[in-house]
C-alpha cells in the first residue's frame, strides 16, 4: 500500500449513454459523506454557479476558518442548532464545527492524543489521528469517525459518535475496534492498520475501511468493520484472507443502494488469490458469497502484487448507462497499473472478468473519481492521475477524456485532453443536475491553485486563480455549498465566493 505525495493529471471518461445517478439532485441538502453521496459520484447541484459566474469566483477574505492540525478528511456540512456549520476533522484528533459564512468556531471536540511516527513501524502521516472522512447520520444528528488515539495500551483505533449540536461524545462511544473484533475471535493489530478511506452509513450501521501504512509494514489486512448505531453497537466484519490487501482509497466504502463495494491493494507471499488486487461486493451484513459474481481480479494479479500496483488506490464508481431497450449497470475501477476497467456490476466476473480495459495512464492512478451527465446527453467520469501521453499536455500532467461505449461491445477510447498540474480530488457542480457542468480541482502539491474546467469539453474556466493555497495535502478535497466552495488545508479552510 502506498499513499505518497505525487503530482497528477485529471482524466475524464466520456460515456456514450446516460448516467442515472442514485443521488439527490439538490445542493441544499446537507453534505453528509464523502463526495456527497454513497456512490461517491461527487456531483453537487449549485443553481447560482453558471459558467459565467464561475469565471468571477474569488477567495473570500472575510472567511477565517482556522482548525487545529493537518487535514486529509473532507469537511462535511450540516445545519445544527440554528447554525449551518462546516465540520472538519484533523490529524490532531480535533473535530471542529465552523460557521459557513464566517469560519468562526461553533464548537470543538478533542478526542485524545494522536499517534506519532515513532509509535508506528512505518507511515507518512505524522501525527496520525483522524484521516478517513467521517459520515453524518441525519436521523441521529450525529457524526461518526475513526481516530487513532494513544491510550495506556498504545495507539488504538477508536470509533466515535459525536453530537452535531455540541460535539459531545454519544452514549456507548467510543468503540475500540480491535477489542470488539477480539470478542469475536478476530485479530486486528491496531498499530499496523491505517484508516484512510471514507466511512459510510447505511442500514443503521457505520462501515469503516482499513488498510496499512505507507511502506507496507507489520501484519495488516484489508478490513471493513461495521458498527451498529443502536445501543447494542453490534459489530460486523470482513477481511482479506491473505496478508495485505488494504482498503485505503480516499472514497473508502461505496454503495449503489443494493450492495457495498471496496477495492483492495496488494497482498504478500501468496500463490493463491486471497482477496487482494480486487473489487469486492459485500452485503450490508458484510457477508461475502465468494462467487465470481461478487469479485473482480485482473488476470495478472500476481504481477500487480509484485509491483505493488494496487487496484485499491481508487474506489470503484457505480454508473448506469442507458440505450434504447437496455440499461447497463457498470462499475468503473482504476488501478495503480495505469489501467481503467469496465465491470458488470451485477456479475463482477472473478479473475479476468472485466468487460473492457485500457491503459489510460503511464503511472499510478490514486484518486477519487466523479461522475456527471452533460447537457448533450454524454456522461463523464472524472479523475486525476499522471503521466499519460497527451498532445500539448504539461510534463506534469493533463486532463484527458476517455469514451466508454456499451454497444456493439463494451469499449474505452480516448476523446480529448487539456493540461493540469497538481493532485487534488475533483468535484463537479451543475445548476440543475445537468446544465453548466464545471469540474473543480486544486493543484495540490503542484501549482497549489484552484482550477475549473468545462465539464462538456474540458476547456479551462479559470485557468488557475493566481492565489496559491498553502498547506494542501495530496487528495485535497473540495466541498460546494450555495454560495461558496471550501478547500481543506493544514490548519485552515479556504473559502471561495461567487
Amino acid at each position: 500500500m502506498h499513499a505518497a505525495p505525487r503530482t497528477g493529471f485529471l482524466l475524464l471518461f466520456t460515456l456514450t449513454a446516460v448516467l442515472t445517478p442514485a443521488r439527490p439532485q439538490a445542493w441544499a441538502q446537507s453534505i453528509l459523506q464523502y463526495h456527497f453521496s454513497a456512490d461517491r459520484a461527487g456531483n453537487y447541484v449549485v443553481p447560482e454557479l453558471t459558467l459565467q459566474r464561475a469565471r468571477a469566483i474569488h477567495l473570500d477574505s472575510a472567511f477565517d476558518g482556522r482548525v487545529n492540525g493537518h487535514v486529509y478528511a473532507q469537511p462535511l456540512l450540516f445545519k445544527a442548532a440554528g447554525h449551518e456549520v462546516l465540520v472538519v476533522a484533523t490529524e490532531n484528533n480535533f473535530v471542529e464545527a465552523l460557521d459557513v459564512a464566517t469560519g468562526k468556531p461553533v464548537w470543538r471536540q478533542y478526542l485524545g492524543p494522536p499517534a506519532t511516527s515513532s509509535m508506528l513501524s512505518c507511515g507518512n502521516i505524522n501525527p496520525l489521528g483522524i484521516t478517513g472522512t467521517p459520515a453524518i447520520d441525519e436521523a441521529r444528528q450525529a457524526i461518526y469517525l475513526d481516530a487513532m488515539v494513544v491510550t495506556k495500551r498504545g495507539p488504538q483505533h477508536l470509533v466515535f459518535g459525536l453530537s452535531l449540536e455540541n460535539g459531545q461524545v454519544r452514549t456507548g462511544f467510543p468503540v475500540n475496534v480491535a477489542d470488539s473484533l477480539a470478542a469475536r475471535r478476530l485479530k486486528l493489530i491496531a498499530t499496523d492498520q491505517n484508516q484512510r478511506g471514507a466511512l459510510l452509513i447505511a442500514h443503521d450501521t457505520v462501515y469503516v475501511p482499513y488498510g496499512g501504512h505507507y511502506g507496507d509494514c507489520g501484519s495488516y489486512h484489508g478490513w471493513v468493520v461495521g458498527i451498529g448505531l443502536d445501543n447494542d453497537h453490534r459489530v460486523l466484519a470482513w477481511s482479506t484472507r491473505a496478508a495485505g490487501g488494504g482498503i485505503w482509497a480516499p472514497g473508502g466504502v461505496v454503495s449503489d443502494g443494493h450492495s457495498l463495494f471496496v477495492a483492495t491493494g496488494n497482498t504478500f507471499d501468496t500463490s493463491q488469490w486471497g482477496g487482494g488486487e480486487a473489487v469486492i461486493r459485500l452485503g450490508f451484513d458484510l457477508n461475502w458469497l465468494q462467487s465470481a459474481r461478487d469479485y473482480f481480479v485482473p488476470s495478472d494479479w500476481r504481477i500487480l502484487d509484485r509491483r505493488d500496483a494496487d487496484l485499491g488506490g481508487t474506489s470503484p464508481l457505480p454508473i448506469n448507462l442507458s440505450s434504447p431497450g437496455a440499461t447497463y449497470r457498470f462499475l468503473v475501477a482504476l488501478g495503480k497499473d495505469g489501467k481503467a476497467y469496465l465491470l458488470n456490476r451485477d456479475n463482477l466476473g472473478g479473475v479476468g472478468g472485466d468487460l473492457a480495459s485500457a491503459e489510460v495512464s503511464a503511472n499510478s492512478i490514486i484518486t477519487a473519481p466523479v461522475a456527471f451527465p452533460a447537457p448533450d446527453g454524454r456522461t463523464f467520469v472524472v479523475f486525476p492521475a499522471r503521466g499519460f501521453k497527451c498532445t500539448g499536455a504539461a510534463s506534469s500532467g493533463s486532463i484527458d477524456a476517455l469514451e466508454f461505449s456499451a454497444r456493439p461491445a463494451p469499449a474505452i477510447s480516448v476523446s480529448w485532453c487539456d493540461p493540469l498540474e497538481g493532485d487534488g480530488t475533483p468535484i463537479v457542480t451543475t445548476t440543475d443536475g445537468r446544465s453548466n457542468p464545471i469540474v473543480w480541482i486544486v493543484g495540490a502539491e503542484g501549482d497549489d491553485r484552484l482550477h475549473a474546467f468545462r465539464g462538456d469539453n474540458g476547456k479551462p474556466v479559470l485557468a488557475g486563480l493566481q492565489v496559491r493555497l498553502d498547506g494542501l495535502r495530496h487528495f485535497a478535497p473540495i466541498v460546494a455549498s450555495r454560495k461558496r466552495l471550501f478547500v481543506a488545508a493544514d490548519g485552515r479552510i479556504y473559502a471561495f465566493k461567487l
